[in-house]
Formats: C-alpha cells, structure tokens, sequence
C-alpha cells in the first residue's frame, strides 16, 4: 500500500526538517481534492483531478491510491469518467492515509 523506500528517499532527498513540513501541506492538498470528490463527482474534471491526487500520491509513496488513481485518470481520458470506481479510490486514500501515518508513528513498522 505505502512505498516505504519511496518514503525514504523523499526524506532523504529533502531531509528532515521539510520532510515534516511537505507532509501535512501533501496531506492538506490531496484531501481538497477528495473532500470535493466526496460531496460531488464532475465527470468533466474528474481525469485532471485524478492526475493531480496520482502525482501527489507517487511522490509521496501511497503507491495503491495511484495506481487506482492511474487506471481512473485512463477512463476518464478515454471518456469513460462515469464508470470510474471513485469510491474505491477514496477508500484507498482513507486506507493509504491511515497506514501511512501509523507507519511514520511507528517508523515503517507496519
């Protein structure tokens, strides 16, 4: 579900200190996104939405939700936005979310 080495690197790459900054700023950005595709689906913007909640999931290791996010992203663009399983993909955020989270609570001992 959460791409820990992809994690790693990221922390790495920008070190501690923003790691813990681009974290809640990620989280704050993808739940506008899925806040709004909870209260209504629009099925015109629904593949860009889907490529913005994909890039921000692959950059930050939530590998399930992108691949979900992937496949939508594909419908959508080849319009067939109405048969995109959206609650699954909000399902896999809450889901990624969760063990993510835990996973930095507990240092990817999940």
């Amino acid at each position: 579900m959460i791409d820990w080495q992809r994690v790693t690197s990221l922390r790495s790459e920008i070190g501690e200190e923003d790691f813990e900054e681009v974290v809640p700023l990620f989280l704050e950005e993808v739940a506008e996104i899925t806040d709004a595709l909870r209260a209504d689906v629009d099925l015109s913007a629904l593949e860009a939405n889907l490529h913005a909640l994909k890039g921000s999931a692959m950059n930050l290791g939530f590998s399930d939700f992108s691949s979900l996010c992937h496949t939508g992203e594909a419908m959508a663009a080849s319009g067939n936005a109405a048969s995109v399983d959206v609650t699954a993909i909000l399902n896999s955020f809450d889901a990624s979310k969760d063990a993510f989270l835990n996973g930095l609570a507990g240092e990817y001992a999940a």
